[in-house]
Formats: C-alpha cells, sequence, structure tokens
C-alpha cells in the first residue's frame, strides 16, 4: 500500500513556534495543516528499537514528510475525528510493519507509539489530558516503553519516585513538579536502587508538559538501542 501525501506540506513545528491552540486552552506542539474542524490532535513517536526509519499513515495519508527513526517524535497534527486506520510502513521497503484503528474525538489531542520488537510491534494510543501545570510549574508524564525492561520506578531527583512499578506500556498521569529546574532523571528497577537509565541536566521548564520515556532493550549490546531515556515536550503555556 502506498502513502499518498496531502496537497499542501505538513509544517514541522517547532519549540517555541507553529503552536497550536485548542478549545481546552492549552498550546500544543504542532504540525499545522489544512484540514478543518472538527479535528483531534495526534503525535507519534517511533520507539521501537529495533525497526527501521518508517513512514505513518492515517487512512493511507502520510503525516511525516522525512523518515522516523528509532527515537523521533512528530508534533501534534490536525487529524480527522471518527475511526481512522493508523498504518506504520518500512521507509525503504514501503512494506507494512503494522495497522490499526482507532476513534479520534474532537479537540482532543492523542499520542500514538510504534513500541516494542520489530518482531511484534505494537501501536500504543494514549488520550493527552493536558492541563496548565500552574504558575511556577512543569508537568511530566513517565511511560515504560522498553519491551523487555522489568518493572520500573520513576525519579526526577534523588529520593523522590513520581512513578512506581511500571511495567511496558505502564504510564503515569501527568504530574505537577517545580519548574525551571534542572534534574537528572533517573529509572530503577522497581524497590530497587539499580539504575536501569539516566539523563542528566534536564530542564524542565515552567509552563511545559512534557512525557519521558524509558526505551530500547535491556537485552541490547548497541549503544542504538540500549536503554535510554526520551523527552517530548507535549505542550507549551505562557
Amino acid at each position: 500500500m502506498k502513502l499518498y501525501k496531502t496537497s499542501k506540506k505538513w509544517l514541522v513545528g517547532m519549540a517555541a513556534a507553529s503552536l497550536l491552540t485548542l478549545t481546552l486552552s492549552s498550546c500544543l506542539k504542532s504540525n499545522n495543516s489544512v484540514i478543518n474542524t472538527p479535528v483531534a490532535l495526534v503525535s507519534f513517536t517511533q520507539a521501537s528499537p529495533d525497526e527501521p526509519a518508517v513512514d505513518v499513515g492515517f487512512d493511507n495519508n502520510a503525516i511525516n514528510n522525512t523518515p522516523l527513526g528509532f527515537g523521533d517524535h512528530l508534533d501534534y497534527v490536525k487529524a480527522y475525528t471518527g475511526s481512522r486506520t493508523i498504518t506504520v510502513y518500512n521507509h525503504t521497503s514501503n512494506a507494512k510493519i503494522i495497522s490499526d484503528t482507532t476513534t479520534f474525538q474532537a479537540n482532543v489531542p492523542y499520542s500514538i507509539f510504534l513500541a516494542n520488537k520489530a518482531t511484534s510491534p505494537e501501536l500504543i494510543v494514549l488520550t493527552d489530558s493536558i492541563s496548565n501545570p500552574g504558575s511556577a510549574l512543569a508537568a511530566v508524564r513517565f511511560i515504560n516503553l522498553s519491551p523487555d525492561a522489568p518493572a520500573v520506578d520513576f525519579s526526577i531527583k534523588t529520593g523522590s519516585l513520581l512513578a512506581t512499578n511500571k511495567a511496558y506500556k505502564g504510564h503515569s498521569a501527568f504530574i505537577p513538579v517545580t519548574g525551571g529546574q534542572t534534574y537528572t532523571v533517573q529509572v530503577f528497577q522497581t524497590g530497587t536502587s539499580t539504575v536501569l537509565a539516566s539523563l542528566t541536566n534536564v530542564t524542565l521548564s515552567s509552563g511545559f508538559v512534557y512525557t519521558i520515556y524509558l526505551r530500547g532493550l535491556t537485552s541490547s549490546t548497541s549503544s542504538t538501542d540500549a536503554l535510554s531515556i526520551g523527552e517530548i515536550v507535549n505542550a507549551v503555556y505562557y
């Protein structure tokens, strides 16, 4: 099956530009499109560690202009509401990797993740319950997207766990934290002090809403798909 581009290019949003305001009063990082309302907003992240670069289509219309490799993220794009077929293709061979159907509601943001290993790919669809974290605060959601990792705990500073006992595909809500600070983000094997992945000097800015996720494989012998932490900016409030 071939993916077809829309008649006008999708414009890739930058961190502080191309922000789309929803009726839920949040400013979501987005790609602008030519679709009229009613629409949902949908983002996509390639979190499958051993998949090649991919293309993504909604009802066979491509939503990305450039191939998405492991760890790449596409900011929110406008999508028609109702039942939509989401299909992921190998960018090089155009072979279908996975296809699934989901229902989008008007003015609701969603995150879609390509996850698991290439031998058993999965599409994970989350509804993003985004709201303003409040003055001098940021908000953080955690997701475990490592298919062979044990259950994990998540921390953004020593001695303070934001999420606990999250098995593969487990996730937290968006949790408010002090904004405008730099943190060391760590993922531990649940109930232990064993650090599975960490990321230093992570600035969580006030008014920003983030998704932080564990990705990669514990069994990997390569740095390209070893356990690591990914960060996504979902929304910005001014």
